[in-house]
């Protein structure tokens, strides 16, 4: 990396992204809650009544929210490769994000596939010690690559984020010192011309409106996240880059909004708007991508304006921005077992949902604590350094 790169990138800690991703970890405990209640996904627990409210809300989630999740996971990488190398850094990857996975994978994940059998079949009286090798019965599949283990019980469950998040890493180890060199360049013309910045949002429509939609990745093309990743790595922290996404926050802000209202029709038509080649399915697939780009980016600007402001991080932020991959990984087994015991009261949708969430919470946050935080051992197996 050239002298002029780094004067350009900033290294400071950035406490507003870390705020975001705190934000965000515990925002999808409130998130897979609401989906016990959605009348259209199909979540491990369903409630007998559920409302369409739903849908409407975690609209306005999945459309910028695990987007920033990979883009702050590539500004991570940009300051990991600069102090370990590419070798390194792949290295420390494999084990703070393959260690966890593979844990989670084996204790915490046959634990909301077991909830939905029984849930679904009062009869089914299975223990979980019996479900749980055939959870583990698994084959190679490498056509759903990098998800290459299947089985009839088997999946790796919100774990996604994670095994996208280690591939990504391994695929952009090889290629860090290139791709870091390409960003200079970029850098240089949007200082230019800040509108430059608007152009990631055509790769990603191209990528779900031609491969379409993954609903079980938070409704975005598993290949989309990678470009959020690969920005973030490339140029979200570059200072000439940063003040082009302040500059623009109010217009770019705006027009996601309007962009994320105009795929309405499309997302409530018959047709599946994820898939569907009909002209408003396709359409609503591009509408959807723009307006997340638009998103993540007038968000970015945003707090980057705030940041600015040298508000001092409190200690709830630092507590939290550590916790973020282990709540993560605990968080769904806990959501789902407390809607398998709450949906069977006699109470009104919003008396299950805030029981729900204030169990989970409860439970994810005295477990991180008690039972991840504070020993090496359980530190390592979380993916949190000693």
């Amino acid at each position: 990396m050239s002298a002029e790169t780094e004067r350009a990138t900033t290294t400071a800690r950035r406490f507003e992204l870390d705020a975001l991703r705190a934000l965000v970890v515990l925002g999808l405990v409130f998130f897979h809650s609401a989906l016990v209640f959605d009348p259209d996904d199909d979540f491990y627990v369903k409630n007998a009544d559920t409302t369409p409210a739903v849908t409407v809300l975690a609209g306005f989630g999945v459309v910028w929210a695990m987007p920033m999740l990979f883009l702050v996971a590539g500004l991570g990488a940009r300051h990991s490769i600069r102090r370990r190398g590419p070798r390194g850094f792949a290295r420390e990857r494999l084990l703070r994000l393959g260690v966890p996975l593979v844990l989670a994978t084996v204790l915490l994940c046959p634990v909301p596939q077991w909830l939905r059998l029984r849930a679904a079949d009062p009869g089914y009286h299975e223990s979980y010690w019996h479900f749980w090798p055939r959870f583990l019965t698994v084959h190679l599949d490498l056509g759903d690559f990098p998800f290459v283990l299947d089985g009839k019980y088997f999946e790796t469950g919100h774990l996604w984020f994670v095994v996208l998040l280690l591939a990504f890493c391994l695929l952009l180890a090889p290629v860090a010192g290139p791709v870091a060199a390409g960003a200079e360049r970029t850098a240089r013309a949007v200082e230019r011309r800040p509108a430059l910045l608007l152009l990631p949002a055509l790769p990603l429509a191209a990528i779900n409106a031609l491969l379409g939609m993954e609903e079980g990745f938070a409704g975005w093309n598993r290949w989309a996240y990678l470009l959020f990743f690969v920005f973030g790595y490339a140029l979200a922290d570059d200072a000439r880059v940063r003040a082009a996404l302040r500059s623009l926050v109010v217009p770019v802000g705006v027009a996601g909004l309007l962009l994320f209202a105009a795929t309405a029709p499309g997302f409530m038509a018959e047709d599946d708007p994820f898939t569907a080649w009909t002209p408003l399915a396709v359409g609503s697939r591009v509408l959807f991508s723009v307006a997340g780009w638009c998103w993540v980016a007038a968000i970015l600007g945003l707090l980057d304006r705030w940041e600015r402001t040298r508000l001092a991080p409190g200690p709830l932020l630092g507590y939290l921005a550590v916790a973020a991959l282990p709540l993560y990984v605990l968080h769904q087994p806990v959501v789902v077992a407390f809607a398998y015991g709450v949906v069977g009261w006699s109470a009104p949708i919003p008396v299950k949902y805030a029981a729900i969430v204030a169990g989970s919470l409860l439970v994810i946050l005295v477990v991180y604590e008690y039972g991840v935080r504070r020993t090496r051992v359980t530190r390592f197996l979380f993916g949190m350094r000693p």
